[in-house]
């Protein structure tokens, strides 16, 4: 017996809605979950130091006698969230601690500054003589003018970004270190009042 040719046509249909419920439904949402294996991870999954960068970084120049020295320039935030540098490492150091400077009277003090460097979204945290910055002490090398050196830091996620700062010559005044770090405390601790570069 012949079959009517709208039977045929229905069960087409019957079999195809079969077919897209089996797939899971929208197409859209499979075409949007294989763009998502494809990226690996949402920006919201990103590593923070993948937005994180420092323009104009340098090293105040020091030599293995002087001990200690400090990093400055400008910490730059180019993600959504808000970043928190926690710690620092230096080729050539055997000690990195993160610093800010306090004053009472005439007196600048700088001391290891709890909580790290947090850096707002789509914004910066200098650092700079007389205020925050990363001290290099037990130096292992002469940080001579006009070389590099590298510096990486580490964030709150546990994720690192490593730059490259110029050595130049700085001078300014003197800063006690207020800490029990050894051969360190009550010593010079590095010209960090802003003034120019020679």
């Amino acid at each position: 017996m012949p079959v009517h040719p709208r039977t045929r046509a229905l069960g087409a249909a019957l079999a195809l809605s079969l077919a897209l419920a089996a797939c899971g439904g929208d197409p859209t949402d499979a075409t949007a979950e294989d763009d998502a294996r494809e990226t690996g991870e949402t920006a919201g999954d990103a590593p923070a130091a993948d937005a994180l960068g420092v323009t104009d970084p340098w090293i105040k120049a020091a030599t293995v006698e002087d001990g200690m020295t400090a990093v400055f320039g400008v910490l730059v935030n180019e993600g959504p969230t808000e970043a928190t540098v926690v710690a620092a490492s230096h080729e050539g150091s055997g000690t990195v601690e993160l610093h800010e400077v306090t004053t009472q009277g005439a007196d600048a003090t700088m001391r290891e500054r709890e909580g790290g460097f947090p850096i707002p979204a789509d914004g910066t945290r200098p650092l700079e003589p007389g205020g925050d910055h990363i001290m290099l002490m037990d130096l292992t090398a002469d940080l001579e003018p006009g070389s590099e050196s590298t510096v990486t830091l580490e964030l709150s996620d546990g994720s690192t970004t490593t730059f490259t700062a110029l050595v130049k010559e700085h001078a300014g005044a003197n800063e006690e270190y207020e800490g029990d770090h050894e051969d360190h405390g009550e010593e010079e601790a590095g010209e960090h009042d802003g003034g120019e570069d020679h």
